[in-house]
């Protein structure tokens, strides 16, 4: 993929808008949005909520991503209010979790889970749906695996069960942001600063190579074996991040999993039709399911 492609990507998945705080206060009095922040593992961690329905669903932003960032379609009204109770998170270190800076350990998706799951339990919600976007898929499939108790559906899309050298030597054609356009590096440093969105950044492409060079690029492809909750898993046609080898390779991990296909898509289908997307969602997470799975 060309470093223009790979940008736009960066631009699509990462792009927090400045004053999140105050559009927050602005959108919660429009759209029965709440924000707060509760201690989990010894971090402040910020979430919204939307939302009074019977189904829990927690929401998992990708990368350098936040409610703010990558949930609005489906946090503003976009999920029914009253068969959902809407729960998003920022992941420690980034939107408005910070501080700490955030770091990239090798066990980095694991240690995001662990919170992720810690915080539904502070919230006091026992059993949910995860439904994660590209790295937070990857967050949302170590969660049902290690919390099979708690998450009652699961639903992915944008994410990836492992990577490869060629992943890597993408990444880190997008490692220096000075090599990025103004355009596409200019929100982010008014969000982050040029330091901080530069280390993070770094941090995240160095995060990845840590897991392809300690865990032979193995994100998580022992986890898909443990998840025994249904699984719908989603893939824009057109993906320029992630190829369908990923999806199928869930597909085939994920015992009665089903992976749906959105024509014409790319790496965000809930932001880009984000009304078919919520569609599928909501048919998914309302249909019946049996006891357990074959």
């Amino acid at each position: 993929m060309s470093l223009i492609a790979i940008s736009n990507w960066v631009l699509r998945k990462s792009f927090i808008r400045p004053t999140v705080l105050k559009s927050i206060r602005k959108m919660s009095s429009a759209s029965s949005v709440v924000g707060n922040k509760v201690e989990v593992n010894g971090v402040n961690i910020y979430y919204e909520k939307a939302g009074h329905g019977k189904q829990t669903l927690l929401l998992l932003p990708g990368a350098l991503g936040s409610c703010a960032t990558d949930f609005r379609p489906q946090l503003e009204g976009g999920l029914n209010y009253e068969k959902f109770t809407v729960i998003c998170w920022d992941p420690r270190g980034y939107g408005n979790s910070r501080p700490p800076d955030r770091d990239f350990p090798v066990d980095f998706f694991y240690r995001d889970a662990d919170d992720a799951g810690k915080l539904m339990d502070v919230l006091g919600h026992k059993r949910y749906s995860a439904l994660g976007w590209s790295d937070g898929g990857n967050v949302a499939m170590i969660l049902a695996a290690k919390r099979s108790e708690a998450v009652e559906k699961l639903a992915v899309w944008g994410g990836n069960a492992y990577c490869t050298d060629k992943d890597i030597e993408m990444y880190e054609l997008t490692k220096d942001i000075s090599n990025w356009s103004e355009r596409m590096r200019a929100p982010m440093i008014k969000v982050y600063g040029k330091e901080y969105f530069q280390n993070t950044w770094s941090a995240w492409v160095d995060g990845f190579k840590k897991i392809n060079e300690e865990r032979r690029g193995d994100v998580c492809t022992a986890e898909l074996r443990q998840i025994k909750c249904p699984t719908l898993i989603l893939h824009g046609e057109l993906d320029p991040m992630v190829p369908p080898e990923h999806p199928v390779f869930l597909q085939s991990g994920i015992a009665g999993s089903r992976m749906l296909v959105m024509p014409g898509a790319k790496h965000n289908p809930h932001l880009r039709y984000a009304k078919e997307f919520n569609q599928h969602l909501e048919t998914f997470l309302l249909k019946e399911e049996p006891q357990s799975k074959i």
